[in-house]
C-alpha cells in the first residue's frame, strides 16, 4: 500500500456547510449564528473567564502562595556511554566540549552526568551533578568525576 491508495473510511468526510444561502437551504437568515448581539457578528467572541461585567471568579478569589517550578532550571543530561564516544585525544570532558562535539546544546552550561552504558579509558569529567553509578563507572576506568 501506498499514500496515493489511502482513501477514508465512507463517512469520515463531510461536506463543508454552506451559511448564508437562502432561507431553503436550512442555513439561511442568521446563517446558524443566532440572533443578534455581539457573537451575531464577526470577531465578535468573548474572552474566557468574562462574566458579562459581572466580578469574574478569578477575580474574587485570593491568590496566594508561590511555586518555585517557574524558576526551576532542567539539567543537560549525557550518559556515561557518550563519553565513551568521544574522540580518543580528548582526556578533559566539560559542558563546553560536550557542545562542540555536539552532545549537548551551545548555551547548556547545567551539566548532568548518568551512568548509562560503559566507559573503558580515564577521563576527568567535570559537571554539575553526576548519579551514583556514573561516577563509579567513570572511577573505576581510572577517570575523575569532579563537581563543579
Amino acid at each position: 500500500m501506498k499514500l496515493h491508495d489511502l482513501k477514508n473510511v465512507p463517512g469520515a468526510v463531510h461536506r463543508r456547510k454552506r451559511v448564508g444561502c437562502g432561507e431553503g437551504g436550512g442555513h439561511g437568515k442568521t446563517s446558524t449564528r443566532g440572533g443578534k448581539g455581539q457573537t451575531a457578528r464577526s470577531g465578535g467572541s468573548i474572552r474566557p473567564g468574562f462574566e458579562g461585567g459581572q466580578m469574574p471568579l478569578y477575580r474574587k478569589l485570593p491568590h496566594r502562595g508561590f511555586n518555585q517550578a517557574a524558576f526551576r532550571v532542567e539539567p543537560a543530561v549525557v550518559n556515561v556511554g557518550d563519553l565513551a564516544a568521544l574522540d580518543s585525544t580528548v582526556t578533559e570532558v566539560d559542558a563546553a566540549v560536550l557542545s562542540r562535539n555536539g552532545f549537548i546544546r551551545k548555551d547548556e552550561t547545567f551539566l548532568k552526568v548518568l551512568g548509562d552504558g560503559e566507559i573503558s579509558r580515564a577521563l576527568k569529567v567535570t559537571a554539575a551533578k553526576f548519579s551514583a553509578s556514573a561516577k563509579a563507572k567513570i572511577e573505576a576506568a581510572g577517570g575523575q568525576a569532579i563537581v563543579a
